[in-house]
């Protein structure tokens, strides 16, 4: 037999533009859950790999035909061909279940595996040891989904002791048994296997760090953007009551009316101060964009300003979900203190955020809000638009 495939195909190059996609080239059982690997949360059930995905592992499987016709044209015993086809559906079993597993969580590419993880590893090679005395060579065609699911399902580490196996078991075949120049061809695909499963892994935790280091600059910037925000309200607040008490201090005996107006105000001042530091707080807490709405909701609703949601906030990536909420707190803050609106519409769409407002529009000097909004965008890599609409309103436009 000297024509073998494997999940590899010739679609490699076009496939390796995205980390994704080149997974698929071994039908990894675990790749399509990794952080970077996958646009959409499977949790909210619109991840089409999450639902389709198995299929890819199904597809790839037409190439175990080769163990298939090693068993019906096999010489080995009738109990020892029982056994290989037994093997070889259990291998089929296991593999899918397996790819099904890793798509929902089952570790692999950074993460720990879990231990079905490993069992099922163990029970695939198995499942390709017993097959040896009826196929013969031809079960060399497991090492292909072998090695997938070592690179994509377990730890890189696994990947390296999984591939130079894989290759050295198939070089040994082919040089050293009667015969064995006829599976030259599978060395020749283990080996081109081994370096994109390296290469594609690569890709995808190169792309799982850089979101992570992604979330956390983000919420590192958020924080900053929470003290200062809680700095200059207070900051403000205090020196205009204690300006205020020192007034009201000094009126208390020649004007006590105009004293009692100087307390009002203070105990005014102070009410605003609390409720901005409290809303403030509460956008700090909302760690999502579906947090962040219902806090903006809640404070909008505080001060008698409608807020109309249209689109799906689950509709951005994680990233972007966490420079909108900052954008959008920073924007609701600005509504509440400079807008005198009545209504606030927001707008999600994929990789878009608007805010706009009915109030008295947007004001000669940019202040640090408008500045700080500029900042989450430029850092999150989005565009940031803000100007009228309508008559005098305000819009916020965040897009990448």
């Amino acid at each position: 037999m000297t024509q073998h495939a494997t999940p590899g195909g010739p679609e490699s190059a076009r496939r390796s533009r995205d980390a994704a996609d080149l997974a698929a080239l071994g039908a990894p059982p675990a790749a399509w859950s990794a952080p970077g690997a996958r646009v959409a949360d499977a949790a909210t059930g619109k991840d089409p790999w999450a639902r389709f995905g198995w299929l890819m592992a199904v597809i790839w499987l037409v190439f175990l035909v080769y163990p298939v016709l090693a068993l019906l044209h096999s010489e080995a015993s009738l109990a020892w061909i029982v056994v290989g086809w037994i093997a070889l559906v259990a291998f089929i079993v296991l593999y899918v279940t397996g790819f099904m597993h890793g798509m929902r969580g089952g570790g692999g590419l950074g993460r720990p595996p879990s231990l079905r993880q490993w069992i099922t590893f163990a029970a695939l090679i198995g499942c390709a040891l017993v097959s040896v005395p009826a196929e013969g060579g031809s079960a060399l065609s497991f090492l292909p989904f072998i090695m997938s699911f070592a690179s994509y399902g377990l730890t890189r580490v696994w990947h390296w002791i999984t591939t130079v196996a894989a290759v050295a078991v198939t070089a040994l075949c082919v040089f050293l048994l009667p015969g064995g120049i006829d599976y030259l061809s599978i060395l020749a695909i283990v080996a081109l296997l081994g370096v994109v499963n390296t290469v594609s892994t690569w890709l995808i935790l190169r792309s799982a760090e850089a979101e992570r280091l992604g979330l956390e600059l983000a919420t590192s910037e958020g924080r900053e953007a929470v003290a200062r925000d809680v700095h200059d309200l207070i900051g403000h607040s205090l020196t205009v009551v204690g300006l205020k008490a020192q007034l009201a201090r000094r009126l208390m005996d020649s004007d006590p009316e105009r004293a009692k107006v100087e307390l009002a105000d203070i105990e005014r001042l102070t009410a605003e101060a609390i409720a901005g530091v409290r809303s403030t707080v509460a956008g700090a807490r909302a760690t999502t964009l579906v947090e962040q709405l219902a806090s903006a909701q809640d404070a909008l609703r505080a001060a008698d300003i409608e807020m109309q949601l249209e689109g799906d906030p689950r509709s951005l990536s994680p990233v972007q979900a966490l420079t909108a909420s900052w954008i959008l707190r920073e924007a609701t803050t600005n509504t509440l203190r400079h807008a005198r609106a009545r209504t606030v519409r927001v707008r999600v769409a994929p990789g878009l955020l608007v805010v706009e407002d009915d109030g008295i529009g947007v004001q000669a000097a940019e202040g640090n809000g408008i500045r700080s909004m500029r900042e989450r965008a430029a850092a999150a890599g989005a565009g940031f638009a803000l100007g009228r609409v309508g008559a005098s309103g305000t819009r916020v436009e965040v897009s990448w």
